[in-house]
């Protein structure tokens, strides 16, 4: 059984074209078109077209994908936005590695083959995925081409085994975040993107929703890397400590006195301060090491269950 899932709103411009070019591709999937309080036509024109229309009252891309994981039960998924920027035509090579077992996840990449380049004519959002993908690549060690995409495809067992804490547009990267950190298998498909048609207008905003997803990025370095978080922040407090101290220091070995006591106590603060981050990264890096093995375990029975059930 195939679900694909449309998280949409205020796209009536296009939902009815998207729904008909999935449904010319895969005729034997569902598709569902998740409504997050559009106030035009876009239900409607979805229901018109076949599909099942659900209604997602809490605002954000993120709480959509959420409610989708927990209601939709299928073999494999496919997500595409309803904006019309993603080809249909690739459906069935995003949902091959998943049938073959060599992917949990599978990306539609819009990047490598350069069409996002020459189709993107929104200010900073180039720079802006290159800067988010740099970031995760470097911190959590792998090596993602998009991602920020909004096409992929899943398998059962990573839907029913990802939390959704995301809220908005983060969405995608919590996505890759977690299938990066918790071993699920990725495969990237390179794809065709177009902008988008006449009249279409994007909701992400480039700067406010960039600051959200960096914002996300840290929170989940330091939900998963505690130790780099927090070490981090412990030697750049050690640094500034010493900078501020070492001449106190001097002074007082020359003097016998201490005649900068606000420098004085603000280094050892900081010292002091750095001293406690750095066993607060490494107490939750332990923390952390054995919730991944419960999650593991966790993994091990929801596989042993549904194979049970199969």
């Amino acid at each position: 059984k195939i679900a694909i899932l449309i998280p949409c709103y205020n796209e009536e411009k296009t939902i009815g074209k998207v729904i008909d070019d999935f449904k010319h591709e895969l005729p034997n999937a569902t598709i569902y078109v998740y409504d997050n309080n559009s106030t035009d036509g876009t239900s409607e024109i979805a229901r018109y077209h076949g599909a099942i229309v659900r209604k997602e009252h809490r605002q954000g891309k993120g709480n959509v994908v959420r409610s989708m994981f927990q209601d939709i039960n299928a073999d494999y998924y496919l997500m595409v936005d309803g904006d019309d920027t993603y080809p249909a035509s690739s459906a069935n090579e995003l949902l091959m590695p998943l049938k073959t077992g060599r992917a949990n996840m599978t990306i539609g990449d819009r990047l490598s083959n350069g069409t996002y380049g020459k189709e993107n004519k929104r200010k900073f959002h180039g720079f802006g995925n290159d800067l988010v993908r740099w970031s995760i690549n470097k911190l959590f060690k792998s090596n993602i081409n998009d991602i920020m995409t909004g096409y992929r495809g899943f398998d059962r067992y990573f839907v029913k085994n990802f939390p959704v804490l995301s809220s908005g547009f983060q969405i995608e990267t919590e996505l890759s975040i977690h299938c990066v950190e918790n071993d699920f298998l990725i495969q990237e498909i390179p794809i065709d993107y177009r902008d988008r048609p006449e009249g279409s207008f994007s909701k992400l905003n480039t700067f406010s929703d960039g600051i959200k997803v960096i914002n996300m990025i840290l929170r989940m370095l330091k939900d998963v890397r505690p130790f780099l978080f927090f070490g981090g922040f412990s030697l750049l407090l050690l640094i500034v400590g010493l900078v501020l101290g070492i001449p106190v220091i001097n002074e007082f070995v020359k003097t016998g006195l201490v005649l900068k006591l606000p420098t004085a106590v603000l280094s050892t603060s900081l010292i002091i301060i750095s001293v406690i981050s750095f066993f607060t990264g490494a107490i939750l890096d332990t923390i952390n090491t054995n919730h991944k093995k419960q999650y593991f375990l966790m993994l091990v029975r929801y596989k042993e269950m549904f194979n049970k059930n199969e």
